[in-house]
């Protein structure tokens, strides 16, 4: 992995936030690149998190001002960069429901620029980040992050012959991110009741860490094409309000606009193109639209990594998922995500 970090600059959009602060950390502390690029919206954010950074290697931060809708200056931006991880995004549902066209404007617009600019700056990977609510998406914002999915797969067809391949990783909710529902339970805790939407939801998790690490892990297989979804735990929404405080009541107020009582990451009709490996899924791309270099580069990799085509009626969601945490579990995890 450091031959593929050291000596390589990396751009990360929305970089100011829970995702890109966190593989900051991760890339100035285990690795040596050559610069990273801090690329968002946020002017405040961005000294805030420049404050936190040692100033030991404040010398190959670079901080960009900016919008992902703006694709003259994401080309400025991007010139010389290795590596583009791509995390910007407006995410919350019910407010996607309201202002819709903002947020096709930004998860639409703003990702076919990230991908103009990327193939104009000769970039040589290009890593997305999706999410679980881009799969038979119900909502707005998944269904414009659904679109931003097949904007990356379709980018490997259109970059000509350029050295570029674009992927996309999709997982669940992050612990104690931004937008996560813990933060909003250990605001309630000390309130007369947690607020539960329905008692039968349940949601996948993964932690910032293991966020970060399966992109860099994306960043050093990836053939192009690609969907990567991680095989990781589910939790019913109930047992987190018990892992926080069992005693308090729970308040029943009714699902929100565009919200699934469970989420999905692989549904039926992806099942056609996926490969299950150890610990994680591949949807393939579709074999019509791919070169026959790159369908052999992804046979090799099956072969290599011993994938198994999964069933046709497999789906991979939340419920049926075989690993939930328990209250004990997802105990340990809150208190290690907010020590």
């Amino acid at each position: 992995m450091k031959n593929l970090i050291n000596g390589k600059t990396i751009f990360i959009t929305g970089g100011t936030g829970s995702f890109g602060s966190a593989m900051t950390n991760t890339l100035l502390t285990k690795y040596k690149p050559k610069k990273i690029i801090i690329f968002s919206r946020d002017e405040l954010k961005q000294y805030e998190m420049k404050n936190s950074i040692h100033s030991k290697f404040l010398k190959i931060m670079r901080f960009f001002v900016g919008d992902i809708r703006d694709l003259a200056r994401l080309k400025t931006a991007m010139s010389n960069v290795d590596y583009v991880i791509h995390a910007a995004a407006l995410k919350h549902v019910p407010i996607a429901e309201y202002n819709p066209v903002e947020f096709v404007k930004t998860n639409i617009l703003g990702s076919q620029n990230i991908i103009d600019a990327a193939i104009e700056s000769n970039v040589s990977k290009v890593v997305a980040l999706s999410t679980d609510k881009a799969a038979a998406p119900i909502n707005l914002y998944g269904a414009t992050k659904l679109t931003a999915d097949k904007l990356f797969v379709a980018a490997n067809n259109v970059s000509g012959d350029k050295n570029i391949n674009f992927s996309v990783v999709r997982y669940g909710n992050v612990m104690n991110s931004r937008g996560s529902v813990l933060p909003l339970f250990l605001s309630q805790s000390s309130k007369k009741f947690f607020t539960v939407t329905d008692k039968e939801m349940t949601r996948f998790i993964i932690t910032l860490e293991q966020g970060v690490e399966l992109v860099l892990k994306t960043l050093k297989s990836m053939i192009g094409g690609e969907i990567l979804v991680p095989k990781i735990p589910s939790f019913k929404i109930v047992d987190l309000t018990k892992a926080i405080n069992s005693n308090k009541k729970i308040l029943i107020t009714g699902i929100r606009p565009g919200e699934k009582i469970h989420e999905e990451m692989i549904t039926t009709s992806d099942a056609l193109n996926t490969y299950e490996f150890k610990s994680y899924y591949i949807i393939m791309p579709n074999s019509d639209f791919i070169s026959a270099k790159k369908l052999n580069e992804f046979k090799k990799f099956i072969k290599k990594n011993k994938g198994k085509k999964v069933k046709k009626s497999f789906c991979y969601n939340s419920l049926n998922n075989n690993h939930y945490l328990s209250i004990n579990e997802l105990q340990n995890l809150i208190s290690k995500t907010i020590k």
